[in-house]
Formats: structure tokens, sequence, C-alpha cells
């Protein structure tokens, strides 16, 4: 492929790659304030995260989403507040809380997980699966980047 064929690729993919950037902003904004009319997108991330895994605590979650401790730390307390996340000691250390998504939450994350998976399907039912494999490879490198 030639050099500038190659680059305006480049220019055409990152630019939809902003786009999905914004809608993802919009889908995770959506989606906290079905959960809760209060929550806040980050706070979204962060359940969805917890969910996901079966429990997490605020360091790993710190790290992971590169968000001050303290922003954690409200986040977690209106996540409580809001009875979508429960804590308990970590029974390995008992300075840590492991973090766990109540079942109204696995709930209704599933409910959105399932209706975000169904509009991704129609979007890409154009696709063959091969295409569909070449595209989620090139966000898992994008992703390991």
């Amino acid at each position: 492929m030639h050099t500038q064929s190659v680059d305006d690729a480049l220019a055409d993919f990152q630019g939809h790659l902003n786009l999905i950037f914004a809608r993802a902003k919009t889908l995770w904004r959506e989606s906290a304030a079905r959960m809760h009319p209060d929550l806040q997108p980050s706070g979204y991330k962060l359940l969805s995260y917890i969910a996901r895994t079966g429990g997490s605590n605020a360091h790993q979650l710190a790290e992971l989403f590169e968000m001050d401790k303290s922003m954690v730390s409200r986040q977690i307390r209106m996540l409580e507040d809001f009875g979508l996340l429960e804590s308990r000691p970590d029974e390995r250390d008992g300075r840590l809380r492991v973090l766990t998504a109540t079942a109204g939450a696995q709930e209704t994350l599933a409910r959105l997980r399932a209706e975000n998976a169904e509009r991704m399907r129609a979007v890409l039912a154009e696709l063959t699966p091969d295409e569909v494999q070449a595209a989620s490879k090139a966000f898992r490198l994008l992703a390991e980047v």
C-alpha cells in the first residue's frame, strides 16, 4: 500500500476511533443514569468492572482506572449509598475491603449489557465473522499499546 494511502487510512481510522470514544462516553453516561439518576459515569465504570470480575478493592480500582484514590473512595461511597455495592473485609488482608456488586446492580448491569450487545450485533450484522475478528484484533492490539 502506498505511504500516502496508508496515512490516509490511518487518519480515517483515527477519526472513527475518536467518534467511538465519544460514543462510549455517551453510553457510559446514559447507562449510569439508568443505574441511578445521580450515578456518575466513573462510578458506572467502576461498578461494571467490579461486577464483571466478581469483586475488587479500592486500591486495585485506582491503579487500573488511573484514578485518584480519593475519587475512587467517593465513587465507592456513592455506590454503597445507592445500594449498588457492598463491601466486606478482605479475608487475606483485613486492612482492605472487598467490593462486590449487589444482586440488584448485577441484574440491571446484565440487562444493560444485553441491550448494548444487541445494538452492537445489529450494527455489525453487515460484517462477516472474519471482518469482526479483524476489527477485534485491531482493538486488542491498540489496547496493548
